[in-house]
């Protein structure tokens, strides 16, 4: 029998009724957190990054405001505008398009956005990590007095906790595979590369960078057209909650199914969840293999004691 579990936290009620920035990015996940927390009674004024945020947002928040990827300091005039001193960042801005031609002169950087990243451009002893920039972000904000709060303190329900999901678990083969996927993936994330590793018969298939998940589920099923593979996400072991948490949505689940995997391992705790009914229904009518494990777990993994 499948087990689903969601984690549960009681919020403070001082925190209701707050008002709250969103910076938002690509995916639902925006979309499902600032209706939650509007229900909540949250008061909400979001930034959505412009060719990536879902304009439903703007049906959900009370003030909305479309911000290029390169205006940093025109999200930082609306938030103080409207009073917001505490603010969440929510879904994926891809990186790819920093790397397009001319992607500068295109997404016309203002002044605080330029003397935030010529840093990590032109200094030798800086990055363009995921990590480092998006900390830089979270400096750049909190030395104008707007504090990045992680959005799973406010809205707990959106993480995973450990179980099996899906009717069907793991083989014993499958499960060592997740072993040695996590292992894999561990060292990825601590290298900030990135976050998920497909594997099969214990041999990587494919690993995630700046192309994202999906694709690098997709690139696996070109690798492996004989499919049955499985897919590993983790947090980072330097995870900030803050922004870049693991997340996981429909479109992970059409990415693996089309291309012919057979399993997906997530991080307990440490992973969103969007659409989890959905998901769930869906997993389940492809017959994928669906858990949430906590790290300590893969130690009981390696000594063989398989769930």
């Amino acid at each position: 029998m499948a087990i689903s579990a969601t984690v549960s936290t009681d919020r403070k009620s001082s925190d209701v009724g707050q008002r709250l920035g969103l910076l938002a990015g690509w995916g639902r996940y925006p979309v499902l957190l600032a209706e939650a927390l509007r229900r909540d009674g949250y008061e909400l004024y979001c930034v959505g990054v412009w060719g990536e945020a879902d304009p439903a947002l703007a049906d959900v928040c009370k003030k909305f405001q479309w911000m290029g990827l390169g205006k940093l300091g025109q999200a930082i005039r609306f938030f103080r505008q409207h009073q917001v001193q505490q603010a969440l960042m929510a879904g994926k801005v891809h990186k790819t398009h920093l790397f397009q031609p001319w992607a500068w002169v295109r997404h016309f950087p203002d002044w605080r956005t330029i003397r935030l990243f010529i840093p990590h451009l032109l200094t030798r002893h800086k990055d363009c990590r995921d990590d480092s920039i998006l900390n830089a972000v979270v400096e750049t904000f909190a030395a104008e007095g707007i504090q990045i709060r992680p959005p799973t303190d406010l809205v707990p329900e959106l993480l995973l906790g450990p179980g099996q999901l899906t009717e069907r678990g793991p083989t014993p083969w499958q499960w060592k595979d997740i072993q040695f996927g996590w292992r894999v993936a561990k060292q990825m994330g601590a290298l900030d590369i990135g976050q998920t590793v497909v594997v099969k018969d214990q041999a990587v298939l494919a690993v995630e960078a700046i192309e994202g998940t999906d694709a690098c589920i997709r690139r696996a099923g070109q690798l492996c057209p004989a499919g049955g593979f499985t897919v590993v996400k983790v947090a980072k072991p330097q995870q900030d909650m803050r922004f870049d948490v693991p997340t996981v949505g429909l479109g992970t689940l059409e990415s693996i199914r089309s291309a012919g995997g057979a399993v997906l391992a997530v991080e307990a705790h440490r992973t969103i969840l969007v659409e989890h009914d959905q998901f769930l229904r869906q997993a389940n009518q492809a017959q994928l293999a669906v858990v949430a494990l906590e790290d300590s777990a893969i130690g009981a993994l390696r000594k063989g004691d398989l769930p």
